[in-house]
């Protein structure tokens, strides 16, 4: 795939630290007119950046995103970069952080001294809550915006559904129920910012035996929330070993609306008068649609575009991710 020029005046210039599946990986063979489920993907199909560089320590994976990807320069560290490039004049407006979690402090620590105007940084944002209020503060402190790839924030089904929450158009919300696997921080942290955003911050009530799936030290734990007005709300576990798994079923007084295989469909039930048992009332027959989950990296990078021409707020930032990691922190010290 060839990419951008970067002489162009509104041209924004990437370095992509990391060169895994999220980095790149899972958009290698598809189309370009396909929707990018990847960092490379999105701001290829966006059109307004250009990947300049990356970092990668595997080498014989460093050269295959460099030519998928139509990257120039490709370091094995970013320690290695920062050498190469200086720290005193902004290199790059655009900064991803794609590498493995464990790595994401120090790459966000050399990511600061390169002067961006925005890092883009994978969630969570790092495996320590002490690393990453630091981090969050510096960001703070030194102007750079810090994006968070909690991506169904930037789902237009999400914020359509949102909207409709707040009014009124499903009913009272009686309860909410998901389905995830693989870590409470790593894929569990964005059930709860999914919540946190749909809608509003969550109190921890009680907490399940973990399950080891992912790693000893990021288990997959069931638990209880409460949201606004006792709001219940259950978190219940599959196994990664078995397949992915990340849904959310919403419990209105209208029906039951339910996201399914992680924003891919959605899945509708509405309340109807029993044909069989007179004055009662039953869930219809299933309603089911494609998502519109897979355009999100695409109104993501838009977003981050946006945030860097005109001042947007960002839809996930250090702050709501932060706030979310509060809550994973809780439930690993409350299961012991």
């Amino acid at each position: 795939m060839k990419g951008i020029e970067s002489n162009a005046p509104d041209i924004q210039r990437v370095l992509i630290v990391g060169c895994g599946n999220i980095a790149g990986g899972f958009d290698e063979r598809c189309e370009l007119r396909d929707s990018p489920f990847t960092h490379a993907g999105a701001y290829l199909r966006d059109g307004r950046f250009n990947v300049t560089a990356c970092i990668e320590p595997n080498d014989i994976r460093r050269k295959e995103f460099m030519s998928a990807w139509s990257v120039p320069s490709g370091f094995k560290s970013i320690d290695d970069l920062s050498d190469s490039y200086g720290r005193n004049s902004r290199q790059f407006d655009v900064i991803s952080i794609c590498s493995p979690t464990d790595f994401h402090a120090h790459d966000l620590e050399m990511a600061l001294k390169l002067h961006p105007k925005i890092i883009f940084c994978e969630k969570p944002v790092t495996t320590s809550i002490e690393d990453t209020e630091r981090l969050v503060r510096e960001c703070n402190k030194t102007g750079i915006s810090l994006a968070v790839n909690y991506t169904r924030r930037w789902d237009p089904d999400i914020l359509k559904l949102k909207s409709e929450i707040a009014a009124g158009k499903w009913g009272e919300l009686r309860s909410v129920v998901g389905i995830y696997n693989k870590g409470i921080l790593n894929n569990g942290s964005h059930m709860l910012d999914l919540l946190h955003f749909l809608i509003g911050p969550v109190t921890l009530t009680n907490v399940g035996v973990p399950v080891i799936d992912y790693s000893p030290h990021d288990p997959t734990i069931p638990v209880s929330l409460e949201g606004e007005n006792t709001l219940p709300i259950h978190l219940t576990c599959g196994h990664a070993d078995d397949y992915a798994v990340f849904e959310l079923q919403l419990i209105f007084s209208s029906g039951i609306l339910t996201m399914e295989e992680g924003g891919m469909y959605w899945n509708r039930r509405s309340s109807i008068e029993s044909e069989i048992f007179n004055g009662y009332r039953q869930l219809g027959n299933s309603t089911r649609w494609h998502g519109n989950y897979p355009k999100s990296m695409l109104h993501a990078v838009d977003n981050i575009y946006r945030a860097i021409a005109s001042g947007a707020q960002l839809a996930s930032n250090g702050e709501s991710a932060l706030s979310v990691q509060r809550v994973c922190t809780e439930i690993l010290q409350e299961s012991g």
